[in-house]
């Protein structure tokens, strides 16, 4: 599983000219799914994300977490993360999680976030999303969680 975190200071995901979420400081959250990935995956994945310390404290330093600014997180669910990109000029998505397993993964994801923080919005999976953001620093991370995973600092489900 593949979470790309932008911290934001405005985030929204619009379809078809209409906003169907927003938030304002906190997390942007793209999320990947792979084939092997699953709910105990998942769960990990949510926890790491709301406790990943990356807003400022007093003293400037990345020492805050989205839950300890009361910040707002949206997942919007982004199938490109998934692909292999390791060789040639065209991504390859064998990786990838089928679309209908990563529905219902990205649905229990989505749950798991909305039991564990009360300000989380989310697009809408499938969707030809319009998403708008304003980086704020920029601070981007990639984090990767789960079976498959091979890139340093990949964690491993207990």
């Amino acid at each position: 599983m593949k979470a790309l975190l932008q911290r934001v200071s405005h985030a929204s995901v619009s379809v078809e000219g209409v906003s169907v979420a927003e938030i304002n400081a906190g997390l942007l959250v793209f999320l990947g799914l792979d084939r092997d990935d699953d709910a105990a995956v998942a769960l990990r994945l949510v926890d790491k994300v709301l406790n990943y310390r990356l807003f400022a404290d007093a003293q400037g330093r990345m020492n805050c977490s989205v839950r300890d600014i009361a910040g707002g997180v949206l997942l919007v669910s982004q199938f490109t993360l998934s692909a292999d990109t390791r060789k040639g000029l065209r991504p390859s998505f064998s990786g990838a999680m089928s679309p209908g397993a990563a529905e219902t993964l990205y649905s229990r994801t989505l749950e798991l976030f909305r039991q564990a923080h009360s300000r989380v919005g989310a697009g809408i999976f499938a969707a030809d999303m319009q998403v708008s953001l304003v980086n704020d620093g920029p601070v981007t991370f990639l984090l990767e969680i789960g079976p498959g995973c091979v890139q340093p600092g990949c964690v491993q489900p207990d």
